[in-house]
């Protein structure tokens, strides 16, 4: 039960991540229409921290799962060259 808790909550956090990139995509994407330069220009740095901070916690957490999945394949075959 606790493997499937810790999955269940890297995919939310992820999909958390893709949600806020797609987010901040659409915020820098919205920073050029702006007519007025300070307007532009913190609209422009805060669409990409957010950006900046969703890519590097999908990379954590993409990592975290794949690791993780691997480890599994790995006692899997372990434990299949045991029988």
């Amino acid at each position: 039960m606790e493997a499937l808790f810790w999955w269940v909550r890297h995919v939310v956090f992820t999909l958390a991540g893709v949600f806020f990139l797609a987010f901040g995509i659409q915020v820098l994407v919205a920073a050029y229409r702006l007519r007025e330069p300070f307007l532009f220009l913190m609209t422009f740095f805060a669409s990409n921290l957010m950006i900046l901070i969703s890519a590097a916690l999908l990379v954590v957490f993409l990592t975290r799962m794949i690791r993780k999945y691997l480890d599994i394949k790995k006692q899997q075959n372990k434990d299949v060259r045991l029988n």
